[in-house]
């Protein structure tokens, strides 16, 4: 029973130290480390749509999720306003991932958004207190809290003079809280620009443009200290943490197979540069991840989706170094206003499978689509 009590309290002390890593838990307060994955929620993707060709958006978003993908495609939006939401569970129903977003042209050369994502474990059991003074198990002493990640994007977008050319940004605050433990702010800026001539499509987004900062305070009670000394974990210290800029780079081709049957195929370059990925492209400090995506529509109304990413190199059991990749398929339908979208795509190693059903539905208010 004492061993298993001491299992409980090791984890909370793990994720706590964790939390604490991500924000610089050092020997000074104050310290300030740009760790890699920093604000890793921020690079899953919204929208069952861009889910369903493996996050290849950057040149082709046109909806309410551009201000996500890249803001100037908010600049496409038709109706009056447009709203958009998706709900997925990760990680065996562990983890919860939802998105919300609206967005409106404010006139023929301007648009606005506004985004809200979260990703939280909830209902994480809190052992701290399991024990009493006089060394007695209590169940009824534990609680439970939860740990997630919120971020609050505002969008703009704008057309230049230039025809077919357009620049968008995104102002962002983040806000990431594990129970009563610890809690972090932060702020960042995005800047987008694309440019389309023909059937040909090019953007580029940098995301975290001029690095974003998260501040991370720390409030753990005696309790919870004592755990983190008795479970061999340093306490974390109130520190800053840096997220680096990430440029994502795209390129996209429109094809008419027939009168009613259309084709869109778009390429995705991730550039992250806080050192060595595990991708195709490994280097310090920049590494390139590659995405490829493809949409066939018939009539504008029902769209079937296919795509391949997140390349990685693993080594086999014999000792061989092979590339894997993970691909994702989707559809989606348009009833009149209402956009219904659906992806099956394998947010795990693909050894195991994790595929989960991902759903996003998106409305058209106030005026019919052109």
């Amino acid at each position: 029973m004492k061993l298993r009590v001491a299992l409980i309290l090791t984890l909370l002390a793990i994720s706590l130290s964790s939390s604490a890593q991500q924000g610089g838990a050092a020997s000074e307060s104050s310290s300030t480390i740009a760790p890699k994955y920093s604000n890793e929620f921020l690079a899953i993707g919204v929208g069952a749509r861009a889910l369903g060709m493996s996050n290849a958006q950057v040149a082709i978003t046109n909806d309410v999720t551009s201000g996500y993908w890249n803001p100037t495609g908010l600049l496409d939006i038709k109706s009056d306003l447009q709203i958009s939401a998706m709900h997925a569970n990760y990680f065996a129903n562990i983890a919860q991932y939802d998105f919300a977003a609206i967005g409106k042209c404010i006139d023929s050369l301007s648009a606005v958004g506004f985004s809200v994502i979260r990703f939280g474990v909830d209902n994480i059991p809190n052992t701290t207190e399991l024990i009493d003074a006089d060394g007695n198990i209590n169940y009824e002493r534990i609680t439970s809290f939860s740990a997630a990640d919120y971020a609050f994007i505002v969008s703009y977008a704008r057309k230049l003079g230039v025809p077919g050319l357009r620049v968008g940004g995104n102002a962002k605050v983040i806000y990431r809280k594990v129970g009563d433990f610890a809690s972090s702010w932060g702020f960042g800026l995005d800047a987008s620009v694309a440019y389309e001539t023909g059937k040909w499509r090019f953007a580029a987004m940098a995301r975290d443009v001029t690095s974003t900062f998260n501040a991370w305070n720390f409030t753990l009670d005696e309790t919870t200290r004592q755990t983190f000394l008795l479970t061999g974990n340093e306490i974390p210290e109130n520190s800053l943490e840096l997220t680096l800029p990430r440029l994502i780079i795209g390129g996209a081709r429109s094809f008419q197979l027939s009168r009613k049957i259309g084709m869109l195929a778009a390429l995705d370059l991730n550039i992250t540069t806080d050192g060595r990925r595990n991708t195709v492209i490994s280097s310090d400090p920049f590494s390139i991840d590659p995405a490829f995506g493809m949409e066939f529509d018939y009539d504008q109304t029902v769209f079937v989706r296919a795509g391949v990413g997140n390349a990685q190199y693993i080594t086999e059991i014999a000792g061989d170094r092979v590339l894997t990749f993970q691909p994702n398929i989707g559809i989606g339908l348009r009833i009149k206003r209402i956009y219904i979208d659906y992806a099956l795509t394998d947010i795990g190693d693909q050894s195991t499978a994790l595929y989960s059903n991902i759903f996003s539905l998106k409305l058209n208010l106030f005026k019919q689509d052109q």
